[in-house]
């Protein structure tokens, strides 16, 4: 029995397709990642699975329980973090854990061992109210809360979206110590370098997957050479990129414009060539291995290209 299995989900809100006929399974003790940006269709699967939506049509398995008719045994056995934080902020940290312990017919002690990592470094604030938190603290906080009932099923959505980046490495190296406990751990994220962290992926977009597989394996799809570009004029060096006749592809990345080429065989000479004819003084060019996120916007442009 897979824990989480869906097939053929849709879900529209008025108008709008937020889930457009998905399927996806999830191996037992796995850390899945939705990956995708805003709008992808991340949240609606999420409340999907955790049983605050129903599905227009297709069928969600969470343990081998439908969403629907066997909700309530499914809120049992999962834990779940919103992209909000949405615990208790007029009340302390200890009482928030302990109120939600009780929901669950528990108590912090009787799990303790599991959320000790997490929860040991809010201690010294246990009288804290949650709003005076800081964002990495609050998000401890709400982890420590999903998990103290045991899950079997986590389902995290977008934790780490407005923390620092040193949060935002301790809670993933969290998550890690968790798969050891054997819980099945569900994560969506917007942040592409967060996908490297997961067992498997599927990557989304407008309601869709494009692909899912290991990170390792939808990165070797990327077969193109990648070149990765740099001028003083980086809106510059995009137009005249785009107005090249051999430009497959041109993407900004940070201060680079990685760039792929309908040749067969192409020389960083050749790039340079053309640029300085354009006028660009001292154009650095230089072959780079694709990324993940790289993969990512070259599936959204052939998915473009089909539509």
């Amino acid at each position: 029995m897979k824990p989480i299995s869906v097939h053929h989900a849709h879900k529209s809100y008025g108008a709008k397709e937020a889930v457009k006929g998905i399927s996806f399974e999830v191996d037992e003790g796995l850390l899945f990642g939705l990956i995708g940006p805003d709008g992808a269709g991340k949240t609606t699967i999420f409340r999907i699975l955790t049983t605050l939506l129903k599905p227009d049509k297709g069928e969600a398995l969470v343990l081998g329980l439908d969403v629907v008719d066997d909700y309530r045994q499914i809120r049992k056995h999962v834990g779940y973090m919103p992209g909000r934080f949405s615990l208790y902020q007029d009340l302390s940290v200890e009482e928030n854990v302990a109120f939600f312990a009780s929901v669950f017919g528990t108590t912090i002690d009787a799990n303790y061992d599991l959320i000790e990592p997490i929860y040991s470094q809010l201690e010294p604030f246990k009288d804290r109210l949650a709003g005076a938190l800081s964002g990495g603290m609050k998000q401890k906080l709400a982890l420590s809360c999903a998990l103290i009932h045991k899950p079997e099923v986590l389902f995290l959505d977008e934790p780490t979206t407005g923390v620092d980046a040193v949060s935002r490495k301790e809670f993933w190296q969290m998550l890690h110590r968790l798969k050891e406990e054997n819980i099945t751990i569900l994560v969506s994220t917007p942040y592409m370098d967060e996908a490297e962290q997961c067992d498997r992926v599927a990557l989304m977009q407008d309601g869709q997957i494009l692909s899912i597989d290991t990170p390792e394996r939808i990165t070797k799809t990327f077969h193109n050479q990648l070149w990765a570009i740099k001028t003083e004029n980086k809106y510059q060096l995009i137009q005249l990129l785009r107005s090249y006749e051999y430009a497959e592809s041109v993407q900004p990345f940070g201060e680079y414009v990685h760039y792929t080429d309908k040749r067969e065989e192409v020389q960083a000479e050749h790039i340079m060539e053309y640029l300085k004819s354009k006028g660009v003084i001292n154009p650095t060019v230089v072959a780079i291995a694709p990324d993940i996120e790289d993969t990512f916007m070259r599936l959204m442009e052939q998915e473009e290209t089909y539509e």
